[in-house]
C-alpha cells in the first residue's frame, strides 16, 4: 500500500495541469511587494503621462456625469414611475458607467472617476500626493461640465424644478443617517476596489485585471439600490460637488459636507482595513 501511495503522488506531480492552482500555488518567488509611492514626485509634472491622467480622468467624469445625470432627468421628469426605468435604472446607469470608464481609463490613469478613491489609494502608498490633487481637481472640473451639459439640454428652468440630480438628505432621515449611509457605501466601493485590483492577486491570478471593472461597477450599482432613497447616493464627492454647482441652490449646499466627509471616511476605513487587516502589510515590513 506504501508503494502504491507514492506513485499516486508521484503521477499527481508529475503533469503541469495538476498542480496546484490559485493561493495553494503562490510562492514568495512569485510575488513581491511593489514599494510605496512617494508623498511628492517632483518629477511626475514633467511627464506628459501625467497630464493624460489627468486629462483621462477629467473625461471619464465628464462622461459619467452627463450620463448619469441624464437617466435622473429622465426619471424625475416622468409622472409615474412606471413609465421610467425608476430606481433600478438610474442604479444600473451609475454601474454601468463606472464598469466602462474604469476599463476606457485604468490603463491610463488607474480609473479613480472618484475623489474618494484616489484618497484611498494615496492614503494606501498606491500613488504621490502631486497626482492624488490633480486627480481630484480634474475629477470635480469634469463633474460640473457634465452636470452643465444636462443643464444646457433640459433647460433650466426643469433642471431646477425637478432638483438637478443634486444629493440631499431625503425627508424622514437625518444627517447622521446620511453620513452613516456615505460612510458604508464608499467603504464598499474603495473596499471593492482594493480587492480588484490587487497586485498579489493580479500576479497570481491572470484573469483578475480583465475582470477588475466588473466587480467595481457592481457594488456601485448595489449601493446606489441601497441608499438612493437616503441621500440619493453620493459616494463620490466629485459627482455631488458638480450636481450641486449646476443646481446652486441652498438645501444641496447645506447638505454638501456630508458628501465630502462621509466619502473620505468611508475610504480611509477601506483603505486601512485592507492595508491592515487582509494584507497585513505593516506587520510584513517588521518582518
Amino acid at each position: 500500500m506504501e508503494g502504491k501511495e507514492e506513485d499516486v503522488k508521484l503521477g499527481a506531480n508529475k503533469f503541469s495541469e495538476r498542480q496546484p492552482l490559485g493561493t495553494a500555488a503562490q510562492t514568495d518567488k512569485d510575488y513581491k511587494e511593489p514599494p510605496p509611492a512617494p508623498l511628492f514626485e517632483p518629477g511626475e509634472l514633467k511627464s506628459w503621462s501625467f497630464y493624460r491622467a489627468g486629462i483621462a480622468e477629467f473625461m471619464a467624469t465628464f462622461l459619467f456625469l452627463y450620463v448619469t445625470i441624464l437617466t435622473v432627468m429622465g426619471v424625475n421628469k416622468s409622472s409615474s414611475m412606471c413609465a421610467t426605468v425608476g430606481i433600478q435604472g438610474i442604479a444600473w446607469a451609475f454601474g454601468g458607467m463606472i464598469f466602462a470608464l474604469v476599463y476606457c481609463t485604468a490603463g491610463i490613469s488607474g480609473g479613480h472617476i472618484n475623489p474618494a478613491v484616489t484618497f484611498g489609494l494615496l492614503l494606501a502608498r498606491k500613488l504621490s500626493l502631486t497626482r492624488a490633487v490633480w486627480y481630484i481637481v480634474m475629477q470635480c472640473l469634469g463633474a460640473i461640465c457634465g452636470a452643465g451639459v444636462v443643464k444646457g439640454f433640459e433647460g433650466h428652468r426643469f433642471y431646477e424644478a425637478v432638483g438637478g440630480g443634486a444629493n440631499v438628505v431625503k425627508h424622514g432621515y437625518t444627517k447622521g443617517d446620511g453620513l452613516g449611509a456615505e460612510i458604508v457605501g464608499t467603504f464598499v466601493l474603495v473596499y471593492t476596489v482594493f480587492s480588484a485590483t490587487d497586485a498579489k492577486r493580479n500576479a497570481r491570478d491572470s484573469h483578475v485585471p480583465i475582470l477588475a471593472p466588473l466587480p467595481i461597477g457592481f457594488a456601485v450599482f448595489l449601493v446606489h439600490l441601497a441608499t438612493i432613497p437616503i441621500t440619493g447616493t453620493g459616494i463620490n464627492p466629485a459627482r455631488s460637488l458638480g450636481a450641486a454647482v449646476i443646481y446652486n441652490q441652498d438645501h444641496a449646499w447645506d447638505d454638501m459636507w456630508i458628501f465630502w466627509v462621509g466619502p473620505f471616511i468611508g475610504a480611509a476605513l477601506a483603505a486601512m482595513y485592507h492595508q491592515i487587516v487582509i494584507r497585513a502589510i505593516p506587520f510584513k515590513s517588521r518582518a
